[in-house]
């Protein structure tokens, strides 16, 4: 039974998130149906990341197995063909080695948050990004967001829901930088809490402001506690932009 890897992209706005969730709508509910209506089969679509209601992605990635062996281009075309008129397109397919699995075989997940930082509201891209109108200092951020760089005890920035074992994790990449209008926000890691990328958005977001400090951030970090965390940034500015895996299980 041939496993396809799928690269995929999707606009989070009319989604419940990626999960399946009964009659809710949810991005692996439509590619579900997608797989049924190419080749009559109802396979589980696994993925790398379980975005939240609201969150984007460019760079997802997930897995199906299938009964028969299609060409990987026929999946995708096939694929793309009983998505339309919804939101999600799968950019590549190919088969996958050998115990490659899409969220178990991931070395690398990143996150891009994207602030509209101007007084008119976004037109274009209502709904893609976080609005801000008062004046963000990106460099006093960036600074600021070194602090979380690392191997930590993340608790502060963990919502209170999230069901992962163990709140340490390593932040390997945390950026922050302004074009133009906007100022764009780059986190990865092997992994991520819940709500964890949105959680440290939003405390950076109060450095960036002014109301904070990066010595501020530091204190929230080691308090391990959530009540110390900066308000959550909402779902529209954050983008799964891309996952990495192991050299032997890309080929």
């Amino acid at each position: 039974m041939p496993r396809y890897r799928l690269l995929i992209e999707y606009d989070g706005r009319p989604y419940h998130g990626f999960q399946a969730q009964g009659a809710l709508p949810s991005v692996q509910a439509s590619l579900e149906r997608a797989v049924l209506a190419f080749c009559g089969e109802t396979p589980r679509v696994h993925t790398a990341g379980r975005t939240d209601a609201g969150v984007h992605a460019t760079g997802q990635v997930v897995h199906v197995d299938l009964e028969r062996d299609w060409k990987p281009e026929v999946v995708r075309n096939a694929l793309n063909a009983h998505l339309v008129p919804e939101p999600i397109a799968v950019l590549e397919a190919s088969v996958a080695p050998e115990g490659w699995h899409a969220r178990f075989s991931a070395t690398e997940r990143r996150y891009l948050y994207r602030i509209l930082n101007r007084m008119g509201p976004p037109a274009l891209d209502q709904g893609r990004v976080w609005h801000l109108k008062k004046p963000l200092d990106a460099d006093a951020m960036h600074q600021a967001a070194q602090a979380l760089v690392g191997h930590h005890d993340f608790t502060t920035f963990r919502d209170l829901a999230c069901q992962a074992n163990s709140p340490m994790k390593t932040l390997d990449v945390a950026r922050v930088r302004r074009e133009g209008e906007a100022v764009i926000l780059e986190f990865a890691s092997r992994s991520f809490l819940h709500r964890q990328v949105r959680s440290m958005t939003g405390t950076l977001a109060e450095v960036g402001v002014g109301r904070w400090t990066a010595g501020d951030v530091t204190a929230a970090l080691e308090a391990r506690d959530r009540k110390a965390c900066g308000p959550v940034a909402p779902a529209e500015g954050l983008y799964l932009t891309g996952v990495d895996y192991a050299a032997k299980a890309s080929k």
